[in-house]
C-alpha cells in the first residue's frame, strides 16, 4: 500500500551532478527513515546513505563528501545530491522508507555516468 516513486536520474557525463528524488505515497502513518540504494550491474545492492525522521544521516563511507541525503518530512520525500559523480556510480539508485519495523522499495532510477 505504500508507494515510492524515483525521478531524477539520467545521463550525465563524469563530474557533474544530479539530484534524486523519491516521493512516498499511500499508508504511510510514520516513517523511521528513508533511504537510497544502488545496484551497479553484476554487483549486489548496496547502502548509499540513510536519514532518519529525526534527521541522523548514514553514508557508505566511499561516498561522504560527494552526496548528501535530505529529506522533507511534511511532503514525504527523500533526495539525494550527488556531485563530483563517477562512472563507478553508475547504477540503477532505489529508494527506501522504512515504516513499524517494515520496508518498502520502489522500482529505482537509472542513473549513467559517462567517462
Amino acid at each position: 500500500q505504500v508507494q515510492l516513486v524515483e525521478s531524477g536520474g539520467g545521463l550525465v557525463q563524469a563530474g557533474g551532478s544530479l539530484r534524486l528524488s523519491c516521493a512516498a505515497s499511500g499508508s504511510i502513518f510514520s516513517i523511521n527513515a528513508m533511504g537510497w540504494y544502488r545496484q551497479a550491474p553484476g554487483k549486489e545492492r548496496e547502502l548509499v546513505a540513510t536519514i532518519t525522521n529525526g534527521g541522523i544521516t548514514n553514508y557508505a563511507d566511499s561516498l561522504k563528501g560527494r552526496f548528501t541525503i535530505s529529506r522533507d518530512n511534511p511532503k514525504k520525500a527523500v533526495y539525494l545530491q550527488m556531485n563530483s559523480l563517477k562512472p563507478e556510480d553508475t547504477a540503477v539508485y532505489y529508494c527506501n522508507l522504512w515504516q513499524y519495523g517494515t520496508t518498502n522499495w520502489g522500482k529505482g532510477t537509472l542513473v549513467t555516468v559517462s567517462s
